[in-house]
């Protein structure tokens, strides 16, 4: 139970509130109107609708920030998320998006108290900036048939389906579409330019849809919201229903969990937060998820975006995201009926500029330049992200880099044949001394070892293994096999300086089973050299 203790919320968590409430409330008010439009446009984009983005914003905001590992993040829905989750309703309808938001939270809450937390350090940083762009162009692209009004069903596939809405654009209903898109994206352009910390979006929408509304514009709007939060209902957990989303689920969890955990990073890193628990962020984002969907919400996760907005407007501690909820919350009180009046191309045009500032130029071009590998899981995860499925490209992402990482310690690891030192001797030709060094791991050993099994005209052969810094059981067996191969040709194989902490491998796999006898092994190469010298004098003639 103690070791659990630490992932449940405590007093400690608002400590430094009586000094930062009110850099907090308002750093909280700023992140709730940056919220609002995103709330809305990540509800719709997704297939759930604006009432379920709004829920989510609020209910999930407030769990994660009670019951999450960082002081500072704001959660609800998100771009990602969006991509994960458009194709699940589509395929299965908005009736099971309950389920999926209760089966994926739990994944996460389970993955919070087994401690995995800290296994996001095992994603590359061009993977994660792949997947960023692959998401971009996704969010970019998923909201071409809104930015144009086109009505109608289209392909699950981003590309396909905003090709399918250009060339079936109705006039001159695209038209105010697209104007009203660019009034937003302008708005937002020059706002954020001229005045970072204005509510630019928020101001977009506004005189968007006051456009709409003075010209009586024949265009689609967000349509009525419940006036107030929904009431809670459970979810359902038909066996057929809940074997059918397990995957989709466990996908969601996965996507829920790297982009919590990486936006929870990123935050800890702009202002003095405090740390943050990896594990306990994964409990409370598995919470909200879990809460968001009994009252109609949808999976939720950590908004690096919002998160970064509450930091630089002061944001200390959760006070901040707990008012940004609160705040949505008022809004769905009072405001419903004018929120219900937004075109949804307007809601497209806000998350058209979203898409395109998330990732950096300066970022992707320090990415090509670093080195050929690199570029290449970039560009690899980016074109798996927009043309398979978010997880497809992360795992593909990391396998890719797990085998280019083996292949750098291949190469970094060798074998080195050493002159004997000192004066020579009458037989030191027969004598064969190697340096091995590096990784002596699966990826290697098979070239390492390769050179020595081929040595000719030679009577013993002295392994130098002190500086292999790595050794699997691979490797240990590679060498076991090569030493029983030499001493089969009737050389003799001498073993220096195994480290300590490889010997038990070493002999457990029969490294030093293999040698002709146990007084074949030496802590100094100068013993091992009068031991080879001694084997090679008693073989020659007249000795």
């Amino acid at each position: 139970m103690r070791r659990h203790s630490s992932l449940l919320p405590s007093i400690a968590d608002y400590r430094e509130v009586p000094r930062t409430w009110r850099g907090d409330l308002l750093a909280g008010l700023t992140v709730g109107i940056v919220a609002l439009p995103l709330a809305l446009a990540f509800g719709v984009s997704s297939g759930a609708g604006a009432a379920s983005g709004l829920v989510t914003a609020i209910i999930a905001g407030v769990i994660a920030a009670v019951f999450g590992g960082s002081n500072v993040q704001v959660s609800g829905p998100t771009g990602a998320m969006v991509v994960v989750l458009g194709p699940i309703i589509a395929s299965h309808g908005l009736s099971a998006l309950a389920t999926v938001c209760a089966l994926a939270g739990g994944i996460v809450l389970l993955c919070g108290v087994m401690r995995l937390g800290r296994t996001i350090a095992y994603i590359p940083w061009p993977v994660i900036e792949g997947f960023t762009l692959g998401i971009a162009v996704i969010i970019f692209l998923q909201q071409v048939p809104l930015a144009i009004g086109s009505e109608g069903a289209h392909s699950a596939n981003a590309v396909i389906a905003a090709g399918e809405s250009v060339g079936s654009m109705a006039w001159p209903g695209a038209g105010w579409s697209l104007m009203l898109a660019t009034i937003v994206a302008v708005v937002m352009a020059v706002g954020d330019r001229m005045a970072p910390r204005f509510p630019a979006s928020l101001v977009g929408i506004a005189l968007a849809t006051a456009v709409a509304i003075g010209f009586e514009l024949p265009v689609a709007t967000i349509g009525a919201l419940p006036p107030g939060l929904p009431s809670p209902t459970p979810p359902s957990f038909d066996p057929s229903l809940v074997v059918q989303l397990l995957m989709p689920a466990a996908a969601v969890a996965a996507l829920a969990a790297i982009e919590s955990l990486l936006s929870a990073r990123v935050a800890s890193t702009l202002a003095d937060t405090g740390p943050y628990d990896p594990d306990r962020e994964l409990v409370g984002q598995g919470l909200a998820s879990i809460a968001a969907g009994f009252f109609g919400g949808m999976p939720a996760t950590g908004a690096i975006a919002r998160t970064a907005v509450g930091v630089r407007a002061g944001a200390r501690s959760r006070l901040a995201a707990i008012t940004h909820a609160l705040l949505l919350l008022l809004i769905v009180l009072v405001g419903a009926a004018a929120v219900s009046r937004i075109p949804l191309a307007a809601l497209a045009g806000v998350l058209m500029v979203t898409a395109t500032r998330m990732v950096s130029r300066r970022t992707a071009t320090m990415i090509l330049r670093a080195s050929r590998p690199d570029a290449l899981l970039f560009c690899l995860t980016a074109a798996i992200t927009v043309s398979v499925d978010l997880i497809y490209a992360v795992v593909a992402g990391i396998a890719v880099a797990g085998v280019l990482a083996l292949r750098q310690v291949a190469r970094a690891s060798g074998v080195h044949r050493e002159e004997i030192p000192g004066a020579s001797q009458p037989g030191d030709e027969r004598i064969a001394v190697f340096r091995v060094e590096g990784a002596l791991i699966f990826a290697a050993a098979e070239r390492m070892i390769d050179r020595i099994s081929r040595l000719e005209n030679v009577e013993v052969v002295v392994l130098r293994m002190s500086q292999v810094q790595l050794l699997d059981a691979t490797g240990a067996r590679v060498v076991a096999e090569m030493i029983e191969a030499l001493e089969r040709r009737g050389v003799v194989v001498l073993l220096k300086g195994i480290r300590a902490d490889q010997r038990g491998l070493a002999e457990r796999v029969g490294v030093l089973a293999s040698l002709r006898h146990a007084d074949h092994q030496f802590s100094d190469l100068a013993g091992a050299i009068e031991h080879a010298r001694s084997h090679v004098a008693r073989g020659r003639p007249g000795v």
